[in-house]
């Protein structure tokens, strides 16, 4: 078995994923290995901690997996796409695996942005 990705402290916000190994654009990076969707009720009695792994996706709320946490980057290296992050672009071994949250989150979505990069806008909601 080969480890593609990595926990461990990231610095834009607790733990992080990280590449074990460089990918090429468009390659699958995660593939979720489960998810569960969940009522918006069931969502609302989600304790706050659980509450920031949802994902609102095609229109569903989806408990995102443990393999599935990546921090959000204005500046995203990848993609969601039925459950699997795909590179936008090369990443290099071992560089944090990003997403845009805004392209999985539900409108009214806010938080403050933490990425670091030249391209951060500090502040993101979804409207």
């Amino acid at each position: 078995m080969v480890i593609e990705v990595i926990v461990k402290r990231s610095k834009i916000d607790g733990l992080g994923i990280f590449t074990a190994r460089n990918f090429r654009r468009e390659q699958l990076v995660i593939k979720w290995s489960s998810h569960r969707e969940l009522s918006k009720q069931e969502v609302e009695n989600l304790p706050k901690t659980d509450r920031q792994h949802v994902s609102f996706i095609n229109g569903k709320y989806v408990l995102v997996p443990p393999d599935g946490w990546v921090n959000h980057s204005c500046d995203p290296n990848v993609r969601l796409s039925d459950f699997c992050y795909f590179a936008k672009r090369d990443i290099k071994k071992g560089e944090e695996i990003t997403a845009d949250y805004r392209e999985e989150s539900e409108k009214g979505f806010e938080m403050k942005c933490n990425c670091g990069s030249k391209n951060c806008k500090g502040y993101i909601s979804v409207q």
